[in-house]
């Protein structure tokens, strides 16, 4: 792998590590896909970051149930299913045209759908 390859990768992992330590704290935005996709672009060409990740007290133990198995624990599917919802409501105050709301509403039911069908840990 040349050395551009290996930036490339570092860059898309600290994107992906920063959207979601932004999607921490704003509700409209999520947490875990973004440090899953900071992990796995680490995991191309950073290993120290990889590793950091998988060791995290918070992230880690997520990452590896996502790795191994593809599972997503009751407590996350709760969450990200709030954290929609309250997008939602929160999107009713702003000044966006109704098909906003629709699509993310949308998406929203095709993310859960989706998500609620993972196994848990």
């Amino acid at each position: 792998m040349t050395g551009m390859h290996i930036l490339l990768w570092r860059c898309l992992a600290i994107i992906a590590l920063l959207l979601g330590v932004i999607g921490a704290v704003l509700p409209i935005m999520p947490t875990v896909p973004f440090i899953l996709l900071a992990a796995w672009a680490a995991s191309k060409g950073w290993p120290a970051l990889e590793g950091y990740l998988l060791e995290h007290p918070v992230f880690g133990k997520p990452i590896r149930q996502w790795r191994e198995h593809g599972a997503v624990s009751r407590r996350a599917k709760w969450f990200a299913t709030a954290a929609m919802a309250c997008s939602l409501v929160f999107m009713q105050f702003l000044p966006v045209p109704l098909w906003v709301p629709l699509s993310a509403a949308l998406v929203f039911v095709a993310v859960l759908t989706w998500l609620w069908h993972r196994p848990e840990p």
